[in-house]
């Protein structure tokens, strides 16, 4: 699993014109091929009467699966060029279709290739990405006396607080970056003296939105 990566916050789209010809770029998170194809083939149902439904996507880890797709415009002036957009901004697990409804204008191949880019672009802009982060919670077990500084340290320290758990003993449940488990235990033990039980839990990716 990816340490960290970048994909679309969530399902949308988002509307442009240019020189009379409507761009409507829908796009998904999706984690398999066959996500992306049905989600293509969703919005060729919606908008059959489009002049165009050019498609997109990037899957995987290493983006094992791509493909670009220009659904009748002129070879490499659709497609790519959305796929293009979807790499420089590093995204992964991400489908686009861009629907276009011809306005009379012939834009040219230069124009096509960057209406259909600037259509993706903006929707991104206007939609967001988030930064997903591989984190692993760590399990933290401590007397009750240790409950108030513990949770102060955390509060202001770079881990996040996932939640507290009220028994017998007290048991603090905290986000904390996979490359980090081990700085974190001996931070923990540090602060306790030693008198803490602390173990790796599950693994989960959080979101943050992506604000460069």
């Amino acid at each position: 699993m990816l340490s960290q990566y970048y994909t679309v916050k969530q399902e949308g789209s988002h509307e442009i014109t240019i020189q009379k010809s409507r761009f409507i770029c829908h796009m998904k998170r999706v984690t398999t091929e066959e996500e992306a194809q049905q989600f293509i083939q969703d919005i060729k149902k919606q908008h059959w009467n489009a002049t165009h439904n050019c498609s997109a996507y990037l899957i995987g880890e290493r983006d094992q699966f791509q493909k670009a797709n220009d659904d009748g415009e002129p070879s490499g002036t659709a497609g790519v060029p959305m796929l293009e957009v979807l790499k420089k901004r590093g995204l992964k697990d991400t489908v686009v279709v861009v629907t276009r409804y011809f306005g009379g204008i012939k834009l040219g191949a230069g124009g096509l290739v960057r209406a259909y880019g600037k259509s993706v672009s903006e929707a991104l802009n206007e939609l967001g990405t988030v930064k997903r982060t591989l984190m692993a919670v760590m399990h933290t077990t401590v007397d009750y006396t240790w409950l108030g500084k513990l949770e102060n340290e955390l509060r202001s320290s770079v881990y996040l607080l996932k939640e507290i758990h009220y028994a017998d003993m007290v048991e603090i449940e905290t986000f904390v970056e996979e490359a980090q488990t081990e700085a974190f235990t001996e931070w923990m033990t540090e602060l306790t003296n030693g008198q803490a039980d602390i173990r790796a839990g599950e693994t989960t990716y959080l979101e943050e939105e992506d604000v460069e």
